[in-house]
């Protein structure tokens, strides 16, 4: 034992790191442990198969199955859902966008083999080529300049020296830096704009030659507008002088005389209106107190029925022979309401009128505008009460400014500016645009509904609808199909849902179109017989409209159906049709055999509870209606150019009863 011991001890240790080691391989054999596999350490070099484990031969161990990877989006939505305005159903959208972003970033690194890199590779290398010969230059003007002076040192006398030394002083500037343009901000000089050289003397001097622009178009057309506008202006200031006779002499001292006449008159007529007005108010007192103070007693003792009381006659000279073709109040001041003049037969066309009359004023307009054409339809700015639209019989429309004292329209419009072809029947002032301007809509039988924006001085318009008829006329001769356009006589927009309208046509259908989608109407009721005269949306219910015919009907609709809601023979076609401002149950209406009808749908849904004759039938007939935003008077039109205000009686006006939780309107001096 002590020998082996010695030997164990004496071996060398290669040897016992060898022993060390088999010794350790059998223990780990003994002890059943797989170095290999960690997970199976407990159970031994066997593996167990669990019971449900399928059996697979040798072939389908090695069968091969593919996978085919797609570039979908797992995320992207599979059931978007759009209406669709052409077949007037929801349809799903066909083609998903598949494409998801995880990370983008704008950058502005550029390819270096790419054009804008040598661009600026090119530019970079002639920069420092500059720089290089503004050194190099500079160096040898001074190594020059020094080797100059030696020699002259020599030779000059002591008296240069003071010369010289205030020139060594001088300081060599160097040549400046060529500046590199900005590559994300640089345009060529053949692309820039030519400016203009100033006017002298009121004269803009010739322009270079078109060809020297590179971009004229645009510069041209401004150029033209303003040698346009400068041309009017010089034919104004330079009139030529005509060839004076002995005649033309005394007229013109007669005109002079006439002319300081007007002149004394113009600083006077502020006083004058108002002296005017107090006559009217002594001469017309009674109707003023029964304006003011009056009340049909009798109401009392009718079965919910009224009256209307006449107040004044409006009937200017000069308007005798012309019908009243449009009227409207004036949204701020309620005395003031305007009056179109015309005619709507079409063998009586020769001029029109536009008159605005005041309820202080009965016997003379406060503004007169005399027309070459019918005047059909006028309309008052809501915020800009001084601006008047008006549309004519010729396809014009215009606008008057009455703060100026000019007779003519601030703007109209001309066949170059995109007028209308057949006559306005309506027009309406709507809220500014996008870009803040004035802007109104019409409606004409040329079957064209156009916005006219007020645009500096001139009417820019915009196509909004074209009225189109279903079927198509065929022209034998040439073999064509024309598309068939429809008349618009009235239209009115919502009072809530700007993009929302109506249109009436002459064959008696209602459109209900959307300024958002112009190219197909939203829909289409089957309304009347004969033309539609008038349509209105309610003043309260938003899903409410009226309209009127000349086959001698009154509708009542709710827009989200087809059929109307109710129908009122009036035996005799309706001129006007309008609701009232204090009660959405209320409407009054005009027939050409000059009754007034006055209906309350919460008092009787069958019968009006006024029916009144104003003029004589045989001689006159009614045309507009018009109820006053404040006061309980309405003012209806007739063919012979006469305005008559009505006093509705208590009966008429009766506002409904709040409910709870509910808030009469404020502000009308109905009760």
């Amino acid at each position: 034992m002590v020998e082996a011991a010695v030997a164990k001890v004496n071996a060398p240790p290669a040897v016992q790191s060898a022993k060390a080691i088999s010794k350790k391989s059998k223990k780990d054999d003994d002890d059943g442990t797989d170095m290999g596999d960690g997970d199976d350490w407990n159970l031994g070099k066997s593996l167990i198969k669990p019971p449900d484990q399928l059996e697979l031969t040798e072939q389908e161990l090695k069968e091969e199955f593919t996978r085919v990877l797609t570039a979908n989006n797992p995320h992207a939505p599979q059931n978007i859902v759009r209406f669709s305005f052409k077949e007037r159903a929801y349809k799903q959208v066909q083609i998903i966008s598949q494409m998801a972003i995880h990370f983008s970033r704008d950058g502005n690194l550029l390819h270096k083999d790419s054009d804008e890199a040598k661009r600026q590779q090119s530019r970079g290398k002639y920069s420092e080529e500059s720089d290089t010969e503004d050194v190099t230059t500079a160096a040898e003007i001074l190594t020059s300049e020094s080797a100059e002076k030696m020699d002259t040192e020599e030779e000059e006398l002591p008296d240069a020296k003071a010369a010289e030394e205030e020139e060594e002083k001088e300081v060599i500037k160097p040549r400046q830096e060529r500046k590199i343009p900005n590559q994300f901000n640089f345009s060529e000089r053949a692309s820039q704009t030519f400016n203009n050289p100033m006017r002298e003397n009121g004269c803009q001097t010739e322009p270079p030659p078109r060809a020297s622009f590179s971009s004229t178009a645009n510069q041209w057309e401004i150029f033209d507008a303003y040698e346009e506008v400068l041309a009017k202006q010089m034919v104004k200031k330079e009139k030529p002088k005509p060839h004076t006779t002995k005649k033309d002499t005394e007229s013109k001292k007669k005109l002079s005389v006439v002319e300081n006449l007007s002149d004394d008159i113009s600083r006077v007529s502020k006083v004058a209106k108002i002296v005017e007005r107090m006559v009217n108010q002594n001469s017309f007192d009674d109707i003023l107190q029964d304006f003011k103070y009056f009340e049909d007693p009798s109401d009392e003792f009718r079965d919910q029925e009224g009256t209307v009381l006449p107040l004044w006659k409006y009937l200017y000279e000069k308007a005798k022979r012309l019908s009243v073709t449009g009227m409207c109040w004036n949204p701020r001041y309620h005395d003031l309401f305007a009056i179109a003049h015309g005619s709507y037969d079409f063998m009586k066309q020769n001029r029109g009128m536009l008159l605005v009359h005041s309820l202080k004023n009965p016997t003379y307009p406060e503004y007169q505008y005399s027309t070459e054409s019918s005047v059909l339809c006028v309309d008052i700015h809501n915020m800009y009460p001084h601006l008047i639209a008006v549309g004519y019989y010729d396809g014009c429309v215009a606008v008057y400014n009455i703060k100026e004292r000019s007779a003519k329209p601030v703007y109209k419009s001309s066949a170059k500016s995109g007028k209308h072809t057949d006559p306005v029947w309506q027009v309406k002032w709507q809220k500014d645009d996008m870009d803040n301007n004035v802007n109104f809509f019409s409606v004409s039988s040329d079957g064209r509904v156009v916005c006219w924006a007020l645009i500096k001085d001139e009417l820019v318009h915009t196509d909004i609808i074209k009225l189109t008829m279903d079927g198509i006329c065929k022209d034998a001769l040439e073999n064509l199909q024309l598309q068939i356009m429809g008349c618009g006589t009235s239209f009115d927009f919502h009072k809530e849902k700007d993009n929302l309208f109506l249109v009436g046509t002459e064959e008696g259908k209602i459109h209900k179109c959307s300024k958002a989608y112009s190219s197909e109407f939203l829909d289409t009721y089957e309304a009347h017989h004969m033309a539609v005269d008038a349509l209105h949306w309610n003043t309260f219910h938003p899903d409410i409209f009226i309209s009127c015919s000349s086959d001698w009907t009154v509708k009542i609709w709710d827009h989200n159906l087809k059929i109307p809601m109710f129908t009122f023979d009036l035996d005799s076609p309706v001129g006007d049709v309008t609701w009232s401002p204090y009660s959405s149950t209320v409407f009054a209406a005009v027939t050409t055999n000059g009754k007034i009808h006055v209906f309350d749908l919460n008092v009787n849904k069958y019968e009006p509870i006024c029916e009144q004759t104003i003029v004589n039938k045989k001689r006159n007939k009614l045309t507009h209606i018009e109820f006053n935003p404040t006061y309980p008077i309405i003012m209806v039109g007739d063919e012979r150019g006469g305005v008559t205000i009505l006093k509705l009686s208590p009966n008429l006006r009766k506002q409904p009863k709040a409910k709870k939780g509910q808030e009469v309107q404020k502000g009308l001096k109905w009760k």
